[in-house]
């Protein structure tokens, strides 16, 4: 019979390493997650580069938290049945997550053709000016929920966006991303 043998303490590193693996996450992806390098990572796990406390609080609350995809799943579906013009996209790619019927309904192409591709090539410059000041708001670091922007027009013939305003709210994924719920504001 075989013994495995489990060391008392678990260096910081290791137990970050084996979190990261018991989650099915790759080290770019975490990287991208912590707002560092892959190699800073790879650093971190091999006890080789110390997480700062608030490095080691973000990778808790990344690693940690229960994943429950159901309630993705039913995130999902409020924005998919929903009647308002709403989409939801992963906070930080821009990928498209989930859209409502009447978000897809201005749409020139089925929105099974973007679930997963980036939307930001489709940003209008008011959109992309709105995108660029996030961190100085403290967007991504969590300070900041909603916020309101102007849209302006992108004459763009396949995602045409018109000028209006939206809500942007973000919400924790299961996966330990942030998602962004955009909805149009009448």
């Amino acid at each position: 019979m075989q013994h495995r043998i489990t060391p008392k303490h678990l260096s910081l590193g290791t137990a970050l390493r084996q979190m990261r693996l018991l989650r099915g996450i790759k080290q770019t992806h975490f990287a991208q997650l912590m707002g560092v390098n892959q190699a800073t990572v790879s650093r971190w796990e091999r006890g080789q580069l110390a997480l700062s406390a608030a490095q080691q609080a973000t990778a808790h609350r990344l690693l940690a938290a229960a994943q429950d995809a159901s309630r993705d799943a039913a995130l999902k579906r409020l924005v998919e049945s929903s009647t308002r013009k709403v989409h939801l996209i992963c906070d930080r790619t821009h990928r498209l997550l989930a859209a409502s019927p009447s978000r897809q309904a201005e749409w020139r192409a089925d929105a099974a053709e973007f679930m997963g591709r980036s939307l930001i090539g489709y940003a209008s410059e008011e959109i992309l000016a709105a995108e660029a000041a996030l961190d100085g708001l403290g967007w991504h670091a969590g300070e900041l929920s909603s916020l309101e922007i102007a849209t302006g027009a992108n004459a763009d013939p396949v995602i045409p966006i018109v000028s209006g305003r939206v809500l942007w709210e973000r919400i924790a994924l299961a996966d330990g991303l942030v998602g962004r719920i955009v909805t149009t504001v009448a």
